[in-house]
């Protein structure tokens, strides 16, 4: 358990909780007529989602109860662990769409990518923070950590799933920034990702239709289905307009837009509660939570701290912002769910355990004046190798 007592940082916990709860209506309403059809009740997945929310809830506070710095003597543990499972779910994992993403354990299914992208974040953190990689040159400094990152994006893309590999690298070159990896390294090694994620895109015949599609010289039936997609979703926003038609009375949902409950929810979330009872407070509680977590970083007690939050703040903030500019047409259509709000256990799961970790490092950090400490003196650092 952590050895002090400082303050929870309200501003972090109210906007994911808004967000987690608020969620549950959002859920509702965008399945209400899929379930129907499924499962016989519209109410089948708002009972999921509702009892998953209620889990990550809790995990939120035990995380934001224990020392987030216990990472470091498990974050090995936790990325073998992920890779392991990155590597099984591409031998048995279940094939949606093509794709074969979800591991299925007995009654429980999830994504090994949730668990991936955020063991990778730990342990990077660890590494990076336990050395000055300013002084190391490629072989001894660099190398070592590319090798972390080539292993996971690679089992993650062959699933495949270019998006949330391209994601990860991203989120771990950031790291290596802000690790004072030496800034050559770190521009050849963004140049070679982007050429390989190019060639990568282009290698099979539906990604390559699926970005002409994007910049509107697509022909076939993939881009069809894209350019349907996008299509409704902006349909779904202009329909809203500044308020929204109202709660439940999305037209939208109605099977026309696919994805309306995971990937696509923002739009019905748009169409529902229009751009001012809806979308702007979704981008202002997300542009609130990477404010405090990027305090929280700048705070925390050691580098680890700071890699960790940073991580943590960052990969949720992509993954909101990404997602809000896939269904406005701005990016590229992607698989990225919208965080605490799109359907779906592993997602919620994972990201209110890594909140659980990034509020017990603002208890601990410099954001809020500490109360009295309860041991004389915090846990000495153990050196790592």
């Amino acid at each position: 358990m952590s050895k002090y007592t400082g303050h929870i940082d309200w501003l972090i916990l109210l906007p994911v909780a808004g967000l987690m709860l608020f969620g549950i209506s959002f859920v509702y309403s965008a399945s209400a007529a899929f379930a129907a059809v499924k499962t016989g009740s519209s109410e089948t997945m708002f009972w999921n989602h509702a009892l998953r929310i209620l889990v990550g809830l809790v995990i939120i506070i035990v995380f934001s109860r224990i020392d987030y710095r216990i990472i470091k003597k498990y974050s090995h543990y936790g990325l073998f662990a992920a890779i392991a499972c990155l590597a099984l779910v591409l031998l048995i994992g279940r094939d949606v769409k093509g794709a074969s993403r979800w591991l299925d354990i007995g009654p429980l299914s999830f994504q090994p990518s949730e668990l991936a992208k955020f063991a990778l974040i730990g342990h990077l953190s660890l590494l990076i923070g336990s050395r000055d990689y300013s002084r190391l040159d490629f072989k001894t400094g660099m190398l070592p950590l590319l090798g972390w990152v080539a292993v996971v994006c690679g089992l993650i893309a062959l699933q495949p799933n270019l998006s949330t590999a391209s994601v990860i690298f991203l989120l771990s070159w950031l790291l290596m920034f802000i690790g004072n990896v030496r800034s050559q390294y770190l521009i050849r090694t963004a140049v070679v990702g982007i050429m390989i994620a190019g060639a990568y895109a282009v290698s099979a015949p539906y990604r390559l239709r699926r970005i002409l599609a994007f910049i509107g010289y697509g022909e076939g039936t993939e881009s069809e289905v894209v350019n349907y997609q996008l299509k409704q979703a902006l349909i779904a926003f202009g329909s809203g307009g500044l308020f929204g038609v109202g709660p439940g009375e999305s037209i939208q949902r109605e099977f026309f837009l696919p994805e309306s409950y995971g990937d696509f929810i923002f739009s019905v979330v748009g169409e529902e509660y229009g751009y001012f009872l809806g979308v702007l407070p979704i981008i202002v509680a997300f542009g609130v939570i990477t404010w405090r977590g990027m305090r929280i970083a700048k705070n925390a007690p050691d580098m680890f701290g700071t890699l960790l939050a940073t991580g943590i703040t960052s990969t949720l903030a992509l993954y909101g912002f990404i997602n809000a500019g896939v269904t406005c047409g701005i990016l590229p259509t992607t698989g990225l769910p919208m965080p605490f709000i799109s359907y779906g256990g592993t997602s919620v799961l994972f990201s209110a355990a890594a909140v659980g970790v990034l509020l017990n490092i603002s208890a601990q950090s410099g954001v809020y004046p500490r109360k009295k400490i309860i041991t004389a003196a915090p846990p000495k650092e153990t050196e790592q190798e």
